[in-house]
C-alpha cells in the first residue's frame, strides 16, 4: 500500500527554517524491514573508539568529494555521531533513516529501498554502513542514483571481506561484506563513475582479524537484533585503538589503503 502526500525537507541556517516542498511517496515497510536490525547504538556510546575513528577517517578520505553541496541527503543518519562533518560542507542537509530514534527535526523516517524524494534532488548522497543492510543492494543503489543530480556525488562506506563474516554481521542485520572491487562494481552497475575506493582501519586490522578468528573458533551464534550490543572495551584500550587509527588518517591524505576492515567509495553521477 502506498499514498502520496505533501512533505517537507527541513534544514536550519542562521536560525531560519528552510523548507523544500516535494511530493513524496510513503510506503508501508516490507516485511523484511519490520524484523531484525532496527538502529545504531552509536548515540548511546558516542565515545566508542570505532565511531570516533570512523568519523575522522570518512572525513579525511571523502570530504573533498562533498564540498560546496547545496543539498545533501544523509542515509542512515540516525547514526549521526559518525558523520557530523557532512553537515559542515552542505548548505542544507536532509536526513533519512528507517529507525526514527536519533533523527532530528529535519529527519525523514523511511527506507533506502524506496527513497521518498523526487528525481535528481540532491547534490550529494552519503550512505555510511547502510548498503550492506539492503537486499537486493541494486534496488538501494538505483534509488540513490535516481535522487542524485547529474554531476552529483555518492559517498559510501561498507564492511570489508566476506571471509570476516561472523555473528556480529548477523546481529547487525548485514547481508554481505565487500572488497574494493566488489563495492566499485556494485556502484558502477548503478550508473556511477567511481572516483576513489580505499580500505580503512588498516592500523587495527590485525586485532580485527584475530577477533574474527576467535569468533569462528568459538562458533558464536546469534540472530538479528533490534540494536546490536557494542563490545565492552576498557578505557585504556579504547584510547589506544582510537590513536592507532590516526595512522590511517595520515596515509589516507596521500594515498589509498590496500587493506582494512572497511571499504570507502566516492563516486559521481555522469552528466
Amino acid at each position: 500500500m502506498q499514498r502520496w502526500t505533501e512533505s517537507r525537507v527541513i534544514s536550519k541556517e542562521g536560525g531560519l527554517r528552510v523548507l523544500a516542498h516535494q511530493r513524496v511517496r510513503r510506503m508501508r515497510p516490507d516485511r523484511h524491514q519490520l524484523i531484525g536490525h532496527g538502529g545504531s547504538p552509536s548515540h548511546s556510546v558516542e565515545d566508542y573508539w570505532w565511531y570516533v575513528a570512523r568519523s575522522r577517517l570518512l572525513e579525511t578520505a571523502l570530504s573533498s568529494y562533498a564540498a560546496s553541496s547545496r543539498l545533501t541527503l544523509d542515509l542512515g543518519s540516525a547514526d549521526g555521531p559518525s558523520a557530523q562533518w557532512i553537515r559542515q560542507g552542505a548548505a542544507h542537509v536532509a536526513s533519512l533513516d528507517i529507525d526514527p530514534r536519533g533523527l532530528g527535526s529535519e529527519g525523514v523516517c523511511g527506507s533506502a529501498m524506496a527513497l521518498p524524494f523526487g528525481d535528481e534532488t540532491f547534490d550529494v548522497v552519503s550512505a555510511f554502513d547502510v548498503i550492506e543492510h539492503c537486499e537486493p543492494e541494486s534496488v538501494a543503489l538505483a534509488e540513490v542514483a535516481r535522487v542524485i543530480r547529474p554531476g552529483g556525488a555518492f559517498l559510501m562506506a561498507v564492511p570489508a571481506y566476506q571471509w570476516a563474516w561472523s555473528d556480529h554481521d548477523v546481529a547487525n542485520g548485514h547481508h554481505r561484506r565487500y572488497t574494493r572491487k566488489r563495492a566499485a562494481a556494485a556502484v558502477t552497475a548503478a550508473g556511477f563513475t567511481v572516483d576513489r575506493t580505499t580500505h580503512a582501519f588498516a592500523a587495527v586490522f590485525p586485532f580485527f582479524a584475530a577477533e574474527r578468528l576467535v569468533r569462528r573458533v568459538r562458533g558464536d551464534r546469534t540472530e538479528a537484533q533490534d540494536i546490536a550490543e557494542i563490545p565492552s572495551v576498557p578505557p585504556v584500550l579504547n584510547t589506544v585503538l582510537r590513536h592507532l587509527c590516526r595512522l590511517d588518517e595520515r596515509i589516507l591524505r596521500r594515498r589509498d589503503l590496500p587493506f582494512g576492515s572497511s571499504v570507502f567509495v566516492a563516486a559521481h553521477k555522469p552528466t
